[in-house]
């Protein structure tokens, strides 16, 4: 926050470059939409600019046990617990990865490119968009920009799942929005590329996850069994990976990310990528719901639905939003 600096600024920089300057135009289009279509918050976020130069914003810990996907969580004040934790320095992240591992504990290191304050640093500036993400492809860029901003709509503490799932919906919704009415006919065809790389991997890591589940759930089987029974899963998921790079093509440098994922992959990994999409089929049937009934723009009454759902204790909100899930 203290190296950011208004986007006007950068714009009448004679030292940042054309590209930057591109991008940071875009990024102010994408900002005027995330307040006027989608009904995130109009507030100092994401009208600022800095450099980190660093290649992430914060580095995040997450830990799960050798026979579940349930992350531990660490408790903070304002967010509460949540299933992660995070660093400024990569080498401290992993100092604390080494620890865990030493607890018994299998563990995933992974770059974030963005993190939200929650709103409560708006007074100070807000949050600024960052050199770790501006450079994504439009779609990437819009996606990360209004999943930012709805944490500043709706959190509720201690619920990673809930937070992480129903800003994935509005990151997702407003994404698909902006590139149908917005984005030019070339970004929108490069754009379905890029995604049709991302769906065909969350599919298939979700099916991993129900085949993990299954496993750790079963009361009957002594943990040597659900161990070797595990390792089966996770052979399978290595060899369906393969056969669905083969088939993107071979663009390496595009999937070299995916590939470093599943070579590292496991149950904190899997864990981690839960609490961003289990709930967000409920989240968007939320939506649907709502904007189907009279009443105007729908944004602002899903966003009081998901507030309401927000001050429920745990277990109901839980069950009221897999109540809404599509079967």
């Amino acid at each position: 926050m203290r190296s950011a600096r208004p986007v006007d600024d950068w714009l009448a920089d004679p030292a940042a470059s054309p590209a930057l300057k591109d991008r940071l135009r875009l990024s102010q289009r994408i900002r005027a939409f995330a307040s006027s279509q989608l009904g995130l918050p109009d507030n100092p976020s994401y009208r600022r600019y800095a450099d980190l130069h660093r290649t992430a914003a914060v580095w995040n810990v997450v830990a799960a046990p050798p026979l579940s996907l349930t992350l531990q969580t660490w408790c903070f004040p304002v967010t509460g617990c949540i299933g992660y934790r995070g660093y400024y320095s990569e080498a401290a992240a992993r100092e604390e990865a080494a620890g865990l591992r030493g607890q018994g504990l299998e563990v995933s290191v992974y770059g974030v490119p963005a993190y939200s304050t929650l709103g409560w640093l708006n007074w100070a500036g807000g949050d600024p968009l960052l050199s770790t993400f501006i450079g994504y492809p439009e779609g990437e860029l819009a996606r990360m920009v209004f999943h930012e901003l709805a944490h500043q709509v709706v959190y509720a503490e201690g619920d990673t799942t809930f937070n992480e799932s129903f800003a994935t919906a509005v990151e997702q919704m407003g994404r698909d929005r902006w590139l149908a009415s917005e984005a030019s006919p070339e970004a929108r065809e490069a754009y379905q590329r890029f995604a049709g790389r991302q769906r065909d991997f969350r599919d298939l890591t979700r099916d991993t996850r129900r085949s993990l589940e299954e496993v750790y759930q079963a009361s009957d089987a002594p943990p040597s069994e659900k161990l070797a029974q595990k390792e089966i899963v996770m052979a399978g998921f290595r060899a369906r990976y393969a056969a669905l790079r083969a088939s993107w093509g071979g663009d390496g440098a595009n999937v070299a990310g995916y590939d470093r994922w599943v070579a590292e992959a496991n149950n904190a990994s899997f864990g981690a990528l839960a609490a961003y999409d289990t709930l967000v089929p409920a989240f968007q049937a939320l939506f649907a719901k709502v904007a189907a009934e009279p009443g105007g723009d729908p944004w602002p009454r899903f966003y009081a639905e998901v507030r309401k759902l927000a001050d429920m204790p745990k277990p109901e909100r839980l069950a009221a939003l897999q109540a809404l899930a599509p079967s």
